[in-house]
């Protein structure tokens, strides 16, 4: 935003701009080396974790008549879009006085008043942001005119010039405000993700890296500077003392050039000086080649690309889209569906983050997988009485999936921030193909009594039924129970949540329709989850006879034929014993294990069962 009060006002400010701030020293390496979307990750990760103090909607309004005061003065909030002197007519012919307003003057009348803007409309997030979390983050509020509010509604931002306004279909913040408005729309992607994409508030192209962005915005940031307007709205926020802070920074107030490092386009400033001056390009990628395909990866391999300074590292498409990065000529693109043929493209960078064209597309296609998910997912939730909290992760990848890079996270009462990690996955932890894992609270007790033995993780686990939880590979969420921002409703208080067996994958939008409910304190599912036990279910294998059923002995018979791999897993999905039976032999040595129940599983080259069995 330009102000032709910028030279008297920076005077004011106590802040030293063109550095690094303290804020960031956590993540001052990951600033340095990162770019791309791993330094999108990193920044949405500080920017959500030190959010600590989420606002009402009041709360919100208050802190409005704070932080939007005309920089330097003390009883007129500054207002966005502008203003213009046939919307309030007994404004005085003086240009800045048409930008002010008597901060008690808020409210929803037809006179000079103010009112709260949401940047990003309420209604354009997805789902739409409401009045708290989201709804009330005051990096997203502006104090704003009432009928230029009503003028902007719901528009979504598009191209102009002058004056804010109505254009081509959408709203131009003007040329006063657009910067203000990228940098605004870039932290409310950082901060709520998928909820308040760019893309859908915006008209325009989209970026190359990442289709949630919209290039017009990268233009908006580069060519509207920074004010000290929002340097102040940034410093209150990080000051916790302050009454109305919300602990965190828009982090593309502090140095706009990190969404050019991440995102590329029309180069923003590096307002604290630690990029360089390099613009030139690195060469593209060639030789581009696939090989080692399994059911759910593909190797990647190409020749280094050169630059004047040095590449850096190198971006991976699949399908157009950002998958991920990698700092070789060589990388394993993971997470992919079987049986499917996928277009990969690779692009190169340097440490100023200018990137190369997209190398010629590879193809290649994924082998048959036995369940043919694409990731892992909740597969049961059981919130019962104490501490009868148990959570079941499924595994229909097709194959063995390394656990240390998961954790599982609450959101407190339906907060909108992810607020505490409850487990964090061993780091010799994983879940084989066709498998599941089940992490249970250490006190798990009757009538969910599970056997030490049987525990495939435990933790101190501690949720309610208002808690959403979310399964994040890498921070970044693929799995979601509840609704995020959902508020204090109970969507599952005393209750067991079982995924339905046509629910072949995560998903980071709770839809209770996905889910079958059952009574508190029901584990009797936990560690059969139909989609993964009873995967390629075959006619033959149903006929098998299991006996003695129950058994209080030693041997357990298996009335086959076939030639069969047995694994006999516990209530709660941890795999106790394999051994095969055949024609010639049809018994399993169960003395190894305890009192209790479990499952047995069957398999054959034509699939797949399972079936329960008791030890008395």
């Amino acid at each position: 935003m330009k102000k032709y009060y910028i030279l008297i006002l920076t005077l004011l400010l106590s802040v030293n701009t063109f550095s690094q701030q303290a804020y960031y020293n956590g993540i001052s390496t990951e600033l340095t080396n990162e770019t791309g979307m791993a330094l999108f990750g990193t920044l949405a990760t500080l920017t959500a974790n030190e959010h600590t103090n989420t606002l009402s909607y009041n709360e919100a309004r208050e802190c409005l008549k704070i932080i939007d005061l005309e920089p330097g003065q003390t009883d007129n909030v500054l207002l966005i879009y502008g203003f213009s002197n046939n919307t309030c007519p007994t404004s005085t012919s003086d240009d800045n006085d048409h930008r002010l307003r008597d901060k008690d003057s808020f409210g929803g009348g037809s006179s000079c008043e103010w009112n709260r803007e949401h940047v990003y409309a309420q209604s354009q997030g997805s789902p739409p942001l409401g009045q708290s979390g989201p709804g009330a983050d005051a990096h997203h509020l502006r104090a704003s005119d009432v009928q230029r509010n009503s003028q902007r509604g719901n528009l979504h931002f598009a191209s102009g010039s002058g004056n804010s306004g109505t254009s081509g279909g959408g709203w131009y913040p003007g040329d006063e405000w657009k910067g203000d408005v990228a940098r605004i729309l870039m932290y409310m992607y950082a901060r709520y993700g998928s909820q308040t994409y760019p893309k859908d508030i915006t008209i325009g192209t989209a970026n190359s890296i990442d289709s949630n962005m919209i290039e017009i915005l990268l233009d908006w940031n580069a060519s509207d500077p920074v004010s000290p307007y929002e340097d102040v709205r940034n410093t209150y926020h990080e000051n916790t003392s302050n009454t109305y802070a919300q602990g965190n920074r828009n982090p593309f107030i502090d140095n706009p050039h990190l969404a050019t490092r991440i995102w590329g386009g029309t180069p923003a400033e590096d307002r604290w000086g630690i990029y360089g001056t390099d613009t030139e390009a690195p060469s593209v990628p060639t030789g581009l080649s696939v090989s080692d395909e399994t059911s759910t990866t593909i190797d990647l391999d190409w020749t280094a690309s050169t630059d004047n300074v040095g590449v850096t590292g190198y971006d991976i498409y699949v399908d157009g889209m950002f998958n991920s990065s990698s700092a070789t000529n060589s990388h394993t693109v993971t997470g992919l569906t079987a049986s499917t043929t996928y277009s990969f493209t690779v692009l190169a960078k340097d440490a100023a983050n200018n990137m190369s064209a997209q190398s010629t597309a590879a193809n290649g296609t994924t082998t048959a997988g036995s369940s043919g998910g694409s990731e892992l997912f909740i597969s049961e939730y059981v919130e019962g009485g104490g501490n009868n909290k148990v959570i079941e992760i499924a595994n229909i990848t097709g194959s063995t999936v390394d656990l240390s890079t998961y954790t599982i996270k609450k959101s407190v009462n339906g907060s909108a921030s992810w607020d505490t990690t409850i487990y964090s996955f061993p780091a010799s932890a994983e879940i084989t193909n066709d498998d599941v894992y089940v992490v249970a609270n250490s006190s798990v007790a009757s009538p969910c009594t599970i056997s030490a033995d049987d525990l495939t993780g435990s933790s101190v686990m501690q949720y309610n039924g208002n808690d959403p939880l979310g399964l994040f590979k890498n921070d970044v969420l693929i799995d979601i129970v509840g609704v995020l921002g959902g508020g204090s409703s109970n969507f599952a208080a005393n209750t067991t949540l079982v995924r339905k067996s046509t629910i072949t994958g995560p998903s980071t939008t709770f839809n209770i329709g996905d889910w079958d409910s059952y009574a508190q304190d029901d584990c009797s599912d936990i560690g059969s989850h139909t989609a993964v036990l009873n995967v390629e279910e075959n006619a033959l294998l149903s006929e098998i006879k299991l006996y003695p059923n129950p058994i209080n002995g030693t041997i357990l018979y298996l009335d086959t034929n076939q030639e069969l791999k047995v694994k006999i897993i516990g209530i709660l999905g941890k795999t106790l014993l394999t051994d095969s039976v055949s024609n010639t032999k049809k018994e399993v040595n169960i003395s190894q294990l305890k009192t209790g129940t479990y499952f047995i599983k069957l398999s054959s080259e034509n699939g797949s069962i399972t079936k329960k069995f008791i030890k008395q």
